[in-house]
């Protein structure tokens, strides 16, 4: 039977072997087990039902029947036939606390789902004395709390845009000290941080250099099949696939130099990208179209039950 990484951390463990934490940090694939691929939905999906956005109130709600909160999203999640829900941190009133993020664990757990994730807006790029750095780190922390007690295993987290005056490669290591920083307590609450392809990583060279310079196991990718910008996006998602613990699933890929404009995304391909290179872990379809989600997103999580199959 092949040696999993997991299988291989518990028996050593198991055997008093205390292993160094540079010794687990993602420098290589990881293992899988052949469990294959399950169904998620991103809250983002529905980012204009929500009531509150970013801790103010959204000028896009409107109440009714299409309002959204999160147990009604959980509540959608598990009407839609599948395994988890992401539950992005921007659409939980600002003073939101334990009660709110036990409250969503319990659901979930008797609708039989997985709260895969949630995912919080930070910077990481900022100079270590910067005045906005300790608070981006502050916030992340938070999150990590929340994350545990609502029982999900993984944060997205950005590196961010690089500050006025600030290098890319300054910038760079920036995001590589403060997710050093945050792995300390990532690896406390056993939650991991992932970081996207998101801002200045358009690339899955850089996605990965950054992850592998971290040295913590609980610092991952977070691949999101909609964020890369080069000649090839599907040869970027391969090349970044293996070495991920989460994937956010686009229905738009970037195209042009610059990236700002889109085009449809073959779906398919990328399931069977992920597939291929042996991923294994949720697909989070991330809606970010502007057009009716309650009409776009149940024909997508249809066919992505199929594909994922």
């Amino acid at each position: 039977m092949e040696m999993t990484r997991r299988s291989w951390i518990t028996g050593a463990l198991g055997l008093g072997l205390a292993p160094t934490a540079p010794l687990f940090a993602v420098k290589e694939p990881y293992p899988r087990s052949g469990k294959g691929l399950q169904v998620g939905l991103a809250a983002y999906s529905f980012r204009n039902q929500f009531e509150w956005s970013r801790g103010k109130k959204n000028p896009k709600f409107e109440a009714g029947e299409r309002a959204m909160d999160m147990p009604k999203f959980l509540q959608y999640c598990a009407s839609q036939g599948i395994q988890g829900a992401e539950l992005t941190s921007y659409f939980f009133a600002p003073d939101a606390g334990a009660p709110t993020f036990t409250e969503c664990r319990g659901i979930a757990a008797k609708l039989g789902l997985t709260i895969s994730g949630t995912a919080v807006g930070n910077n990481f790029s900022h100079p270590k004395d910067s005045p906005e750095r300790p608070s981006q780190i502050a916030h992340v922390k938070q999150w990590i709390d929340f994350a545990a007690l609502m029982g999900a295993s993984h944060i997205r987290v950005f590196a961010g845009a690089h500050p006025k005056g600030v290098s890319g490669e300054e910038a760079e290591q920036n995001a590589i000290d403060a997710l050093t920083e945050s792995a300390v307590s990532a690896a406390e609450k056993k939650v991991y941080l992932g970081i996207e392809n998101h801002d200045s990583i358009t690339t899955a060279d850089r996605l990965l250099r950054i992850v592998r310079a971290v040295d913590s196991p609980w610092v991952c990718v977070n691949l999101d099949s909609g964020n890369f910008i080069a000649e090839d996006v599907y040869a970027e998602i391969e090349a970044a696939a293996p070495y991920a613990m989460n994937v956010q699933l686009k229905t738009e890929i970037k195209v042009g130099k610059t990236g700002k404009e889109k085009a449809p995304a073959d779906l398919e391909r990328v399931v069977k990208i992920l597939k291929d290179t042996g991923y294994e872990g949720f697909v989070v379809l991330e809606y970010e179209e502007e057009t009716d989600p309650y009409e776009h997103v149940p024909p997508l999580l249809e066919k992505l039950l199929k594909w994922c199959a």
